[in-house]
């Protein structure tokens, strides 16, 4: 293995994510899917659950759900940091889109509501990667192919992250692809030094 540490990638959804680490010279460390909330709990409370309780009550639920969030989402790093042979510098988490202020009004605002529940969840990998002292960087998952291909000197980073099944076996879905690209990327910026435990 070339390097000493590693990033972990992620391609998250309704309360369960991939996590995809790697190093910045490509090498594969690890790959896991990741449960984020309990399971007698709502997996998207703001787009879903929280449109037919009254208010109180369905911000009340978010935040229960928030809870189980942080708390999967520490276990699922502490986890990772014991599984990975190297030392793991932070998590690449696609980029959130800006929301009002409240709980309530991302219930009630349309737009928000649509997009509120990925935050959550990618606010709680976040924090949880903060208090272990790791970097955060956010991606774009447009371009993060384009980026890992130019850190890696290919010219079609979507092909070559498709064809790594190959060698790397099932599963390999583009939640897997996408979450490599950002885990090499943001390695390859983000130098081990730079970061102390």
């Amino acid at each position: 293995m070339t390097t000493d540490h590693g990033f972990i990638g992620v391609s998250d959804h309704g309360g369960w994510a991939i996590f995809v680490t790697a190093s910045g010279d490509g090498t594969l460390l690890d790959r896991r899917r990741v449960e984020l909330v309990d399971a007698d709990l709502p997996k998207i409370p703001h787009h879903s659950e929280g449109k037919v309780l009254p208010i109180a009550a369905a911000v009340a639920l978010v935040e229960r759900v928030r809870e189980s969030a942080e708390w999967h989402a520490r276990l699922a790093l502490d986890a990772l940091s014991q599984d990975v042979p190297v030392r793991i510098a932070g998590v690449a988490l696609r980029r959130c889109q800006p929301l009002p202020p409240t709980i309530a009004e991302r219930i009630t605002d349309y737009r928000a509501s649509n997009v509120a529940d990925w935050v959550m969840y990618r606010n709680a990998i976040a924090g949880a990667a903060e208090d272990r002292g790791w970097a955060v960087h956010w991606y774009d998952a447009k371009t993060v192919f384009t980026a890992a291909g130019e850190v890696l000197g290919v010219a079609d980073g979507d092909g070559y992250f498709l064809g790594l099944k190959a060698s790397l076996g099932a599963p390999w879905d583009k939640d897997h692809r996408v979450a490599m690209a950002a885990a090499v990327v943001a390695a390859k910026g983000h130098p081990v030094s730079q970061h102390p435990a």
